[in-house]
């Protein structure tokens, strides 16, 4: 099994005849997948997904790929192809295309709806081509074909690309539900026969490889729904992810049941329902659907509320609910709240700091540790190997899925017959070839995280988030001092001032006279320029803060000469 190396040098010219893969994001996180296939001098892309952030980057909004391994090549690129309208698939596209928008996009109908309404809002017009399973499109050298799989948002596709070098097939995100809400079944026989012609590398879904067993069907998740609202006695909210067609109209179907309206909550639930009921993947019953405001004037018992939010995210309808701040909405004693979700990994605190928040303002919170209101979009181990049996290729490469699902999924593979030495694990950045047969790591580009921090793309980086952190956890201490320009005494001050250090400003009075002690001794040796003064007033601080507080603030020493 190959393993990660930082120390890869840079890659060597792709030679004639072979199939280079390069990851700019999706391995190592959930999110950010990116993936580079060139071949003859052109590339094709699958996916173009954003991550979103953690406690760890404050401030940011998104984290993007790094395009710059490809910025240069954007003329060589054939085509965006994407495999589902996640935003860990699609997010990104907006920021690729602001560089060329007449970079192709190749997917799914819903797929290619959700990613044009993203850039309407942009005010591009993207070059399209719409695909559906079944359909093979020849994109220059790359033959593609495209599969249907059964994930948490309709019209998911995968993808196998068909070149001279070799036959690469790309899972997307995927599960074998046996018993889909819209009868769309993952194509095991076109893998079958895929598998049976030949596939070279796969590269396959990692995010449930630690999970023993098959996905449970959304079937099972109707009845639930259905025995939530019979048993309450007030208003419904249902949190779900925006693009989970199927769990709403579950949900609207309850609700039509048990004669209840529905109201959705949240920008891209008004959106995302609004295409999928145009492209009749949604159907709403006359008369169920209300807007908000008329939602506000129902008795409680007669409403159910569609909002987003279902992973904590504070901005969101369900976060401004949870805290009392949503402009039409407060949670109350009597409300039934439904987490309808999986834990995207990372989200946990988020989800439970909400789930006590809702508790504390009174309501029901019903989520996936206590009832059945969820199953997972991604296969669990039992049906990976189903897929690897199925395939039997001569090369593996986990996907989508943070290290300890991507290593999972590898021994998965070996178990099913795949050579050791043909399981490539990768960080984002390394570059693997296909070369007669045997895909094998040949170098690394860069590929670091890039943050979007409001209409700012990339001028975040490590060293500023950094001093977020610092001052989140510790705060902020300036002082100032003014001293002779001649002498380097101290002429004025020192004095201090705090943010997220202390409520008592009279906590600063013991390190004063430490400040002017030091500065004195620094004038007796001849010190006096700014810089030496200012690292001097900073290390004297931060000393006297570790030995009376054992904490760190970012200090800010001032030396103001006269």
């Amino acid at each position: 099994m190959s393993q990660a190396h930082p120390d890869l040098g840079d890659p060597p010219p792709l030679a004639a005849g072979v199939l280079r893969v390069t990851p700019l994001g999706g391995l190592g996180a959930i999110g950010r997948n990116m993936t580079v296939f060139e071949y003859d001098g052109r590339l094709l892309i699958v996916d173009c997904g954003v991550l979103f952030p953690d406690v760890e980057a404050p401030g940011v909004d998104l984290i993007l790929p790094d395009f710059s391994p490809i910025l240069h090549r954007l003329d060589d690129v054939l085509a965006i192809v994407l495999t589902h309208g996640h935003e860990d698939h699609i997010g990104a596209v907006p920021y690729l295309l602001a560089h060329k928008p007449d970079i192709p996009l190749v997917g799914s109908q819903f797929t290619l709806a959700l990613v044009e309404a993203k850039l309407a809002e942009r005010r591009i017009e993207p070059l399209t081509l719409t695909v559906k399973e079944g359909q093979r499109e020849r994109l220059g050298q790359f033959e593609c074909e495209f599969f249907a799989v059964n994930h948490s948002i309709p019209d998911a596709l995968a993808v196998a690309l068909r070149t001279p070098a070799g036959v690469v097939l790309h899972t997307g995100d995927f599960k074998m539900d046996q018993l889909p809400l819209d009868g769309r079944l993952t194509d095991l026989a076109g893998f079958a026969r895929l598998g049976s012609e030949g596939v070279d590398l796969l590269l396959a879904d990692s995010t449930n490889a630690e999970v023993p067993g098959f996905v449970p069907p959304e079937r099972e998740i109707g009845p639930v729904l259905d025995n939530v609202l019979r048993h309450a006695h007030g208003r419904v909210i249902v949190a779900s992810f925006a693009s989970h067609v199927h769990r709403v109209q579950q949900v609207l179907d309850a609700a039509h049941a048990h004669q209840r309206k529905v109201a959705f909550i949240g920008r891209s639930m008004v959106r995302n329902m609004g295409i999928a009921r145009d492209l009749g993947l949604l159907r709403i019953p006359g008369g169920l659907m209300v807007s908000v405001e008329e939602a506000i004037d129902l008795p409680p018992e007669q409403i159910v509320l569609m909002s987003t939010g279902s992973q904590g995210e504070p901005m969101s309808a369900l976060g401004r609910m949870a805290v009392g701040d949503h402009r039409h909405i407060t949670v109350a004693p009597g409300d039934t709240v439904v987490l309808a979700s999986s834990l995207v990994p990372g989200n946990e605190t988020s989800v439970y700091r909400v789930i006590n928040q809702l508790s504390r303002a009174g309501a029901l919170v019903v989520h996936k540790d206590v009832a059945k209101v969820h199953v997972s979009g991604h296969s669990s181990a039992g049906e990976l190997l189903y897929l690897l049996n199925l395939v039997r290729p001569s090369n593996f490469f986990p996907i989508h899925g943070e290290w300890r699902h991507l290593r999972a999924h590898a021994r998965l593979a070996i178990e099913s017959g795949v050579a050791p030495d043909r399981v490539v694990l990768c960080e984002d950045g390394d570059v693997v070839d296909l070369i007669e047969g045997h895909a094998r790591r040949v170098g690394q580009v860069r590929s670091r995280y890039v943050y979007v921090d409001g209409l700012a793309v990339g001028d975040v980086g490590e060293s500023l988030l950094t001093e977020r952190r610092i001052l989140g956890d510790g705060g902020f201490i300036a002082a100032t001092v003014v001293v002779d320009s001649v002498t380097g005494k101290v002429v004025g001050g020192p004095a201090i001032s705090a943010k997220g250090f202390s409520e008592d400003p009279a906590v600063f009075d013991a390190v004063l006279p430490l400040i002017t002690e030091a500065l004195d001794r620094a004038a007796q040796e001849g010190i006096t320029d700014p810089h030496q003064l200012q690292q001097i007033v900073r290390r004297t601080v931060g000393r006297w803060v570790n030995d009376t507080y054992r904490r760190r603030p970012m200090i800010v020493p001032s030396v103001v000469e006269v």
